[in-house]
Order: C-alpha cells, then structure tokens, then sequence
C-alpha cells in the first residue's frame, strides 16, 4: 500500500510540473498572433511560445536589405475596409482600426522595421498572452484515451520547463537556411551573413546561387558597384506577373534582367547546384568546375593539378574566376524539434521544405497538430497567397473556426437569407470580399440551399479542400445542394513561359466569360455535396469537381463586378437555372397583377408582397417603371390618343397612395384562385 501511495504521488508530481493550456501556440510572428488574437477572442485558454524577446523575430533580420515586397496600398478610391484589405498585404485581423498597417508605414514597398514595430503593437495592444525568451526544443505525444484527439501534446523549453495542450498550432514559420553540399561549398557565403554594404563588393566579380527573390533582393544591391554578376539556379527565372504568384521574381527586384538582356555583363545559368564544384587558387579566385571532374582526386592538391571545364571547352560560360560566391536558396521548415511519435514527415518533390498536411491544415499524421503561416503553404504552393501574410490570415481564421466547431461545439458563423437575396449577396462578396481575392482557388464561400430553395444559409470563405467534409467540419447541412462562389484566374494563362501581355488577352463579352484570363469569379452548383472520392477524381487543375452547373462572370478591368448586362444579369439567369424559379424583383402592381393571372408567385412577391414588404409606390416610380418597360402604362387615353382628364389623374394618385393592401383578403384570392 505504501509503494502504491508512492507511486501515485509520484505521478501526480510529474503531472504538476506540466503548465497544462488548451491550446499551445509556437512562435510570434504573424500567424502566430493572428492564432492568438481569434483564441483571445473566442475566449480561449492558449499560450504562446516565442523564443526572441519580442514579435516577429524573422523580420527583424529578413530581408536583410529591409525592403519589403507586399504592397501597402494607402489609397484605393473606396472607404470599404473589407475591399480595401485586397490591397493591404501587410495587416492582420482584427477588429482594431489602429492595427492597419498604413499607420506604420506610408511607403508602397515598406520597411522591415516597420513590420517588427506593427507586430509588437498587436500583441500588446490587444493584450495577447505571449511568453517570450521560451524556445520550444522537444514535441512529443502522451497517449490519453481522455483527451481531445486521443493524446496530449508535451512541450520542452530551453530551461526543460514542461507543458502540455490539447491541440498544437505551429507558427513557426521557415527559418533554416536550404543549404546545398558540393565540393568547395565552404567558401561560400550565406544570404543569413553576407554583407549588406554595396562598398565591400566595390571592382568584385560576384556569383549568386539562387533564382528567388532573395537572391535578386541580393543583386539589386550590388548591382552598381561590381564587375559583373552571374546567377545560377537549376530553373528559369518565372516572373509573378507571368505565374501570378507573389511568390516568383516581383519587378522591384529584377534590375538584373534588364543588364542581362541589355549586354551589360551581367548574366543568367541553369544547371544543377549539385553538380557543382569550387575550387580556391592561391590568389584566393574561386573557380567553378564540375564535381565528376574531381572524382578521385585531391581538392588540396592545388589548382594546377584539377582538371577545369575551360581545358576541354575554352568558352565554357562561368570560365572567369570568382571573388565571392553567395547562397541565396530560401528555407526550409525546422523539423528537428518534433518526436516520432508526432509522424510529422516533408513533403515530397518541390514540397519537401514544408511538412506534410491536408488540405484543413492538420498534420497528416497526428490529429489536433496544425501547421499555420509560411510552413502551411504546401497546401497552395505556387498557386495563391497561403505562405505570405495576406493569405494566410484567412486560413488561420479558417483554421480557427474548424477547431471551434470540432471541440467547442461552436458552428461556422453563416447568414440565412431568403432566396430573393441570392443574387445581392454572391454579387456583393465577389466585390468586395478580401479573402475569396487574395486565397483563390483555396478558400470559397458555400451557398447551403434550403429546403425547396425558399432560402439559403451563406458560409464564408471555407477551405475547398476539405469541401466533401462541410458538414462535419462547420456543423451546418447541405441536404438540399449548393453553390460554391470562388474566384480563378483562366485555366492557361498562368506560367513562367507564358505571354500574359499578348494582344486580345482580356474578354470582355459575357457571352465568352468562360474564356476569362485574368482572376473572376466563378460559381459552381452542385446538386448534392461531392464525395471524397469525387475530390479526388476531379480534372487536372480543377480546384473543384465537375459540377451540375458552372457559371464564370466575366472578368472585369477594374474588378468592379456590378455591371448590370454584362455580370448581374447572366449571374441571375444561372441561378435561376439552377433553382427552377423566378429571381427577379417586382413592384406591387405585378406582384397583384400575378396573384390573378398565375397558379404560383414568383418569390419576391410571396416573400414581400403577401408580406406586407416591398417598395412604396408613387406617380414618379411608376412613371419611371413605364419608361423602362417593368410596367404597363394602364394610363387611360381618349380617341384621339391623349390621356383622360385630369379627374382620373387624381383617381390615379389616390390608388398610388393608397398602395397597403391588406394581406388576408389578397390570400383569401390566392387560395380561392388555387382551388
């Protein structure tokens, strides 16, 4: 019994010494507080681990020559703050007007230090629970049937101070340099070190290793102060305009094209950096040779006795030695922390830097464990927006609300409206919605019809991913079919050898919108919610299945979708098709007009009209319904053409004024009429 009593005690003191959260948060940088700031509100119990001292410790660091490329748009035309968010690619959400990044920063392109200062505001301004100086160095799992996913999360620090969660959110972002090995690799210099002064380069002859944005971040600097620059990467150069991905070479960086191209020494190579070798002579020249060239031989037998490209092929492109060579390769995800028994795994080809998750977020391996940020950006490389600020504030709040659904019981929020408002509202979020702008192809807003379609429960912005898993990711059923509203740009226009400024490139027909080039929207109509297997048999680059119905509307050029031929027209005559009912808005007098000359109302008048609801008439309105041809001019008239006289006039005016109708009569006509 002692024994026992000992060991007991013994377990309840090891379970004390773990600061138990719900919800554990790894690192501070944006999505990590963006995590924070929907837990805080929620009213959750969560912490956050940060290893620096402060916020956004990446920023304060990268990019090392501080510029950087999201645009802070301080002017749009428009005071909508939803809208304006499209070109705000540096604030977070929050319901906070003072944390908008223009108040940081009036510059297009801003500085880092401004992104360090706005991130320190947000945590402290919205009182964010945030433990610094805590660097989590061990992840691993303790089985417990009790649990929320079947096991608890048990977190190590720096002073093996212990802690345990329900549900692991990791925000780390990617910070490991990607570093190639190849003989010669340790006289090259790291983007993470190299110098930021233009003058230490000054008469040098400079070979960048790299085709990204750091790398041409790293030329633009130097550009005017070296002998020339040679850039090497195993792929072409893709420009964002051309791919429309941020992530590709942006313009504010790619001085060096316009060098190379113009004859100007400077130049670009593709080839295997693995296949690479370097060698140093005496005078300390760094020589690029072939790896296959060294292969039983002596690196430190000297230059002179290494075989070189130029001795067999005296133009070989890169035969002129070297000063410096520079890394700029990007990085990778950190997964040394996290246990086996975590199964958290890389990706597999172009993916291999970020770990491996679904389309919701959560770790293919290990429940309750979701990777957010910059490390979440498999889910949509080379696609959207989801590894950069502007993208992935949407999908952490995604995130959020799948974890409110699943452990708190809490639905996705949704609207219910009635089906007459259809058409208002798809063209109102497609105007205006930031997150269906900036996540397209990755995150929709769902249309649930009713039953009957007399009205509909509308969801924003949910990962379509994960669309055959809805109802039991939100809570919310979709018995009844549904429309997904998502924005694309066209299926071929978008490539790194693709001609995006190409005469004729725009549509501008609605007729042709399915040959839109440049981002739209696009309704798909599904009679019944798609399966998994359905999601997985989906055509090649098709975010979605095949559906009952698709409608694109036509691109715009100055996406302002609320022309009323050309997109709300064509968007209503879809809907209508699909739903076998009548869309159209109506004044009183039609709606009365229908009750005796049709067996069923149109739904605006049976929602509004036989609701008492609706526009009031007056002479001016119904003056301006005959012009446009929405009513008949039942206007009497003499022989000769002329209106009657001014008695009737005044008749007229008084049915207009007395416009109510009472309800139960014009019913009681209905269901007389109906029998």
């Amino acid at each position: 019994l002692s024994l026992a009593l000992y060991t007991s005690s013994l377990c309840a003191a090891s379970s004390a010494a773990f600061h138990y959260h719900d919800y554990c948060v790894i690192g501070a940088g944006p999505s990590g507080l963006q995590a924070a700031y929907f837990l805080q509100q929620a009213g959750r119990d969560y912490v956050v681990f940060e290893r620096s001292h402060a916020p956004g410790s990446f920023f304060a660091l990268y990019p090392r020559h501080r510029k950087l490329i999201s645009i802070n748009k301080q002017y749009t035309g428009k005071s909508n703050s939803e809208f304006n968010l499209r070109h705000d690619w540096n604030s977070l959400l929050s319901h906070d007007g003072r944390l908008l990044f223009r108040h940081y920063s009036r510059d297009f392109f801003p500085n880092a230090d401004a992104m360090v200062h706005y991130l320190e505001d947000f945590a402290s301004l919205l009182k964010l629970q945030v433990q610094y100086n805590t660097a989590i160095i061990h992840v691993t799992l303790e089985r417990d049937e009790q649990a929320w996913n079947g096991h608890y999360f048990l977190l190590t620090d720096q002073d093996r101070q212990n802690y345990k969660c329900s549900s692991l959110l990791v925000a780390t972002g990617m910070w490991v340099p990607n570093v190639v090995n190849f003989p010669g690799s340790e006289y090259v210099e790291g983007y993470e070190t190299v110098s930021i002064n233009p003058e230490d380069f000054a008469g040098q002859t400079v070979l960048i290793l790299g085709r990204g944005n750091s790398a041409f971040e790293t030329a633009e600097n130097i550009l005017g102060v070296t002998n020339f620059i040679h850039m090497v990467s195993r792929s072409r150069v893709r420009l964002s305009w051309a791919t429309h991905y941020v992530g590709d070479l942006r313009a504010i960086n790619n001085g060096l094209l316009d060098t190379y191209q113009l004859k100007s020494l400077d130049g670009l190579l593709e080839g295997d950096l693995e296949d690479l070798a370097i060698v140093k002579d005496k005078k300390g020249k760094l020589h690029i040779t072939l790896r296959f060239y060294l292969e039983n031989r002596n690196t430190s037998a000297g230059i002179d006795s290494i075989t070189l490209p130029q001795d067999e092929l005296d133009n070989f492109a890169t035969r002129a030695p070297y000063d410096r060579i520079i890394r700029c390769l990007g990085w990778k995800f950190d997964f040394s922390i996290y246990n086996r028994s975590l199964r958290l795994m890389p990706g597999k080809g172009n993916k291999k830097k970020y770990p491996q998750i679904k389309p919701s977020y959560e770790s293919r391996g290990t429940r309750g464990l979701f990777i957010l940020g910059t490390a979440s950006h498999s889910v949509d490389f080379r696609k959207s927006a989801g590894g950069f600020i502007h993208g992935f504030r949407y999908t952490t709040r995604a995130v959020h609300r799948l974890l409110e659904n699943r452990h708190h019981g809490v639905p996705w929020p949704s609207t219910v409206y009635p089906i007459t408002q259809l058409t208002n509202s798809i063209i109102k979020r497609v105007n205006e919605a930031s997150g269906l702008y900036q996540m397209f192809s990755v995150l929709a807003d769902i249309i649930l019809l009713r039953e009957n379609a007399t009205a509909f429960e509308y969801l924003e912005e949910y990962p379509i991913g994960v669309l055959a898993e809805l109802e039991m990711q939100t809570g919310r059923k979709a018995p009844n079919g549904l429309f997904v509203v998502i924005m694309e740009y066209g299926r071929n226009f978008s490539g790194a050898d693709k001609d995006v400024f190409y005469y004729n490139r725009a549509v501008g027909e609605a007729q042709h919108a399915w040959q839109s080039n440049f981002l739209h929207p696009v309704i798909y109509y599904y009679k019944h919610l798609p399966t998994e297997r359905e999601m997985k048999l989906r055509p090649p680059d098709w975010p979605l299945p095949r559906p009952d119905a698709v409608h694109h509307i036509v691109e715009d050029f100055l996406t302002d979708w609320t022309a009323p031929n050309a997109h709300i027209l064509p968007l209503r005559r879809f809907l209508e098709n699909c739903l076998s009912t009548d869309l159209r808005n109506f004044f009183a007098e039609s709606c009365f007009f229908f009750a005796f000359t049709r067996q069923k109302l149109p739904p605006f008048c049976r929602q509004g009209y036989v609701g008492m609801q609706g526009l009031v008439g007056s002479e001016g309105l119904r003056r301006h319904a005959v012009e446009a041809g929405l009513l008949e001019d039942y206007t009497p008239r003499d022989f000769s053409g002329d209106r009657t006289p001014d008695s009737h006039e005044g008749s007229q005016d008084q049915l207009l004024r007395d416009h109510v109708i009472p309800v139960r009569p014009l019913q009681h006509l209905i269901n007389a009429k109906d029998e």
